[in-house]
């Protein structure tokens, strides 16, 4: 039986203080982070969003495979116009084959900054987890804070051609933690009794950051990772890039007191400026023995890597298997190599300087083998895809760099300004796809974490430097690479991922820092349908926005 899950979000404007300032901040049915929603595999939802703020909105199921229902995952001007205010629209779609933590947030702007929440799906009904089961389940959303409308801070950063400024705090659902001011008195408590196996579920919900995540003394096994189940590994520190989603169990096994647990940043572009504090939330172990005198102790705080510590995050996002041997496409259909990396385009004729403020009187972009993304504004990719409409997109974004250069090293300046343009590239129904995602060195080279929009990918291998076919194809892991949905692209390195495109529509591919999805750090595939109904992208909804 399939069971439908129907909810209501209202986007609405709600005073929110942090950091002893009251801000109207965007939120979801006036909550912030936004609701939880727990569904189980197989579930249908259906979600209505009423849009009641002054800015347009959509919604995105980060991580929902969204088979045939394309209309529904939510990327502003690509999947669907947005939900203006005052307007709703109702998303359907089912979740099929996954379980474990993926979230929601906004896709338009930068919204999604203080709109999102997490989206849990437990097995199917009568279903259990591979593991033993859980005493209790947490949500544990990482998030960043600015003291300012995020929408003020992107548009400034538009405008001038700079960075944008960093955050103000980081948060574990939604509070900054005891480091910070004025919020002690709110920091997130999570409880557990003595002994006790429980399950936490990290989202890194931030705009622009890696995150590292800790709990004092107390050591993880993670189970699983963007709504797939991994081979089991102990670990003391996640490193999570925005998007991704890791599944801890943690045991209450230390003398019964208060643990703080931890995040701060990874950043792994060097001399780029970024937040350099830490959030934090409290363990707090429940036991008689611990009840009145605990409350009084200061909790116990763990270490931390170092911001850079470039090992860490790689010796952590290197153990992900696949609980078993998996099948990954062997034969090849598309073979694709992409860059990814900024640029810096020189002040256009008769600007004046003040819109010129990135480095040396530049404007910061970014792109993909050198087409920096540019979203379209009257109709969104999908309905210009779906009724044939011209002029809207075009199939030749290239399947290799227009230029082959020595990517990491040190990269000549002519190649630091990408063309612009709305460019897709076509894959048929059921091609066997492998795509090289190559980091580079121009302007700033950084930890990417590459998402890519209905589909999850096999990542089954990573490395630093240039990628080399002749030399990387052996460290290939063809039996039982991780199943993800958001793939960290190592500092200067390279990853390569495959999946089979058994999902029709038009779905983005872009870096989930949103500050390079603001400069173009982004391309879309366009999916084309397969022969029979069950290989073909649905009809649009009756209520899709009109731009």
């Amino acid at each position: 039986m399939i069971l439908t899950s129907v909810f209501v979000e209202q986007i609405q404007a709600t005073p929110v203080k942090r950091l002893c300032k009251t801000h109207n901040t965007i939120t979801v049915n006036g909550q912030f982070p936004g609701p939880t929603l727990e569904v189980n595999n197989g579930d249908t939802l259906v979600v209505k969003v009423v849009n009641r703020a002054r800015y347009n909105v959509t919604i995105h199921w980060h991580g929902v495979r969204q088979m045939r229902t394309a209309w529904a995952d939510g990327p502003e001007f690509i999947t669907q116009c947005p939900i203006r205010p005052g307007k709703s629209y109702t998303y359907w779609f089912t979740i099929q084959g996954q379980e474990g933590t993926l979230w929601w947030h906004a896709h338009s702007s930068w919204l999604r900054a203080t709109v999102y929440g997490a989206l849990i799906i437990h097995p199917k009904e009568g279903g259990n987890y591979p593991f033993p089961k859980p005493k209790r389940e947490t949500p544990i959303l990482l998030g960043e804070w600015w003291d300012a409308n995020p929408i003020d801070v992107v548009r400034e950063a538009t405008r001038t051609g700079a960075a944008p400024n960093v955050s103000d705090a980081y948060t574990i659902n939604g509070q900054p933690g005891d480091l910070y001011k004025c919020s002690s008195q709110d920091t997130t408590i999570v409880h557990t009794d003595s002994g006790e196996t429980n399950l936490l579920r990290v989202i890194n919900a931030g705009m622009n950051q890696e995150l590292f995540f800790t709990v004092a003394n107390h050591k993880f096994t993670v189970v699983g990772a963007d709504a797939s189940y991994v081979k089991p590994f102990t670990t003391s520190v996640l490193m999570l890039g925005p998007g991704q989603t890791t599944d801890v169990l943690i045991k209450a096994d230390q003398p019964p007191s208060r643990y703080y647990m931890a995040a701060r940043a990874y950043a792994s572009a060097q001399g780029a400026p970024f937040d350099n504090t830490t959030t934090t939330a409290i363990l707090e172990y429940k036991t008689s023995s611990c009840s009145s005198n605990c409350v009084k102790t200061n909790p116990v705080f763990p270490s931390l890597p170092a911001y850079n510590d470039t090992a860490t995050a790689t010796a952590f996002t290197t153990k992900f298997r696949s609980p078993r041997k998996v099948e990954v496409p062997k034969e090849i259909d598309e073979n694709l190599f992409f860059t990814v990396g900024l640029g810096l385009n020189n002040c256009p004729r008769g600007a004046r300087s003040r819109n010129c403020q990135g480095p040396n009187g530049t404007r910061f972009t970014a792109s993909m083998n050198n087409v920096s993304f540019v979203l379209p504004s009257n109709f969104s990719l999908l309905q210009a895809h779906h009724n044939g409409i011209p002029g809207v997109f075009s199939t030749d974004f290239p399947a290799v760099p227009p230029v082959k250069f020595d990517y990491t090293g040190n990269v000549s300046r002519s190649l630091w300004q990408p063309i612009r343009g709305t460019k897709l590239y076509k894959l048929k129904y059921g091609a066997r796809v492998q795509v090289v995602l190559q980091g580079t060195n121009i302007s700033t080279a950084e930890n990417h974490p590459i998402h890519l929009h209905g589909y999850d990918f096999y990542i089954i291998a990573e490395g630093f430097g240039n990628f080399n076919p002749k030399r990387d194809t052996s460290k290939f892991n063809l039996v039982d690479p991780p199943l993800r949905n958001t793939a960290s692209v190592p500092v200067n390195g390279w990853a390569v991922i495959r999946f089979v495109a058994d999902n029709p529509g038009v779905w983005l591919m872009h870096c989930h820092l949103d500050v390079h999805i603001t400069w173009g750090l982004a391309m879309a595939f366009l999916v084309e349908n397969g022969v029979s109904q069950l290989e073909s992208l649905e009809t649009p909804p009756v209520d899709l926005p009109v731009c």
